[in-house]
């Protein structure tokens, strides 16, 4: 799969354009898209006092650029970056609801924070693991017909 490593890579090294190209895939941007629309329609629909267009922007932007990096280091074990990675976690999670909505409604602030920690992470996790991938759509699709292919056939041993 491309989401292979290289370990003898400086953990601590500069993004490269190839990494900064993964943000650029049409397929990325897409379901981000998909996802900010959800974000907006949502709070629309759910009448929760700290639910709006300008937090779901702000969060929904910031898990696109740290969520699969976040992820990447856990699964690589990249444990000189977990400081970084934790803070990046806590402040696309909490950290930018907190600046948010302490300025425009502290009282929905600490209404709903707690409630919002849960909630945020999960979606953080589950955006990292969609964007985990680097790689096209196609690319994707086609490693993944071939490991159903080979788990069928040894399935079958």
């Amino acid at each position: 799969m491309s989401t292979d490593s290289n370990p003898t890579k400086d953990p601590m090294r500069s993004p490269t354009m190839a990494d900064l190209a993964e943000y650029a895939r049409p397929w990325k941007l897409f379901t981000l898209a998909l996802g900010i629309a959800l974000l907006i329609v949502g709070s629309f629909y759910y009448e929760a006092p700290d639910w709006d267009i300008p937090i779901s922007l702000i969060m929904a932007i910031l898990a696109y650029l740290t969520a699969p990096w976040s992820l990447r280091v856990i699964v690589e074990r990249r444990w000189r970056l977990w400081p970084a990675m934790l803070f990046a976690t806590w402040f696309t999670v909490d950290g930018s609801y907190w600046l948010y909505w302490h300025f425009k409604n502290p009282v929905a602030l600490e209404l709903m924070r707690e409630a919002n920690f849960f909630a945020s992470l999960a979606l953080y996790g589950m955006c990292g693991i969609v964007w985990l991938y680097r790689g096209s759509l196609s690319e994707l699709l086609s490693e993944t017909r071939a490991l159903l292919r080979l788990r069928r056939v040894h399935r079958l041993k």
